[in-house]
């Protein structure tokens, strides 16, 4: 990978990282300006797309990102479109995101993760076939699927509140 490349990468993994933390604005304040490390099997730049593939991982403080495969295109307006493929995570200290792909457009704002998706937030458990949330507005939505009978599914426990 050129030097160019690894810039491009890295701008890459910066949109990835700092945009999805669903419900998670602390953690991704303070990784913010943290250094952002990457890893794969290979890579390759071609033209305005960055591919990491093989066990690829963004990490950026205490925010993580993995996949079997993360692609990103920068196009020439600044608005950038990042893929994962097979296998997703995005972990942070207090949440876990977890689905078979993802897609973040930063045109929008908005992530997208297909599959079996499962969100984890200490023992609270949500599960569907299709998260949406919107980055700037903090909104999400989810979707059961065909093999769910249609429906989400979820477990929450409620905080001791002391009483």
């Amino acid at each position: 990978m050129t030097k160019t490349g690894l810039i491009a990468a890295g701008m890459t993994a910066l949109a990835l990282l700092a945009a999805p933390g669903v419900g998670d604005a602390q953690s991704r304040g303070s990784s913010a300006n943290a250094p952002i490390s990457f890893g794969a099997n290979h890579g390759e730049y071609v033209g305005d797309t960055v591919t990491l593939e093989g066990a690829a991982e963004l990490i950026q403080g205490q925010n993580r990102f993995r996949a079997d495969r993360i692609s990103g295109l920068n196009t020439q307006g600044g608005d950038s479109r990042i893929e994962a493929r097979g296998n997703v995570y995005f972990v942070t200290p207090d949440q876990t995101i977890r689905g078979d792909n993802a897609v973040y457009t930063t045109a929008n704002d908005t992530i997208v993760v297909t599959g079996d998706v499962i969100l984890t937030q200490g023992q609270n458990v949500l599960t569907g076939s299709r998260l949406t949330y919107n980055t700037r507005t903090e909104s999400a939505r989810i979707e059961g699927g065909s093999g769910q009978g249609g429906r989400i599914r979820g477990v929450f426990y409620p905080q001791n509140s002391g009483n």
